[in-house]
């Protein structure tokens, strides 16, 4: 079975990791400076996960196959970004937020 792409239980709850450091994060944003790139889709790269921080106001998080939800993420919330998944996220009023990215403690 080398070489299958396997199904990702935790992936698909979006459930966290365990094992995992923040290694970088993003500005603070709000709905009038939120990246062009983060409002269509994208993804991180393979083994990159990510937690959407919402400090203030809500922001709709959509997450595309394999699970395709709308997640509303509010204030004092976060919610999971798994690898390679496409998403992208959406101002439905006042915002302010940032992305924390996490990598297994074993990368180097």
């Amino acid at each position: 079975m080398l070489g299958t792409e396997l199904d990702c239980v935790r992936c698909d709850r979006m459930e966290w990791p365990e094992g995992f450091i923040a290694y970088r994060r993003t500005p603070e944003f709000d709905e009038h400076t939120i990246p062009a790139g983060l409002k269509r889709n994208h993804a991180t790269r393979r083994g990159i996960w990510g937690q959407i921080h919402v400090l203030a106001g809500k922001l709709l998080y959509r997450v595309e196959a394999p699970v395709d939800r709308t997640i509303p993420i509010t204030a004092g919330a976060y919610e999971a970004v798994v690898p390679q998944v496409p998403h992208r996220v959406e101002a439905t009023g006042t915002v302010r937020f940032y992305v924390e990215f996490h990598r297994s403690d074993h990368a180097s």
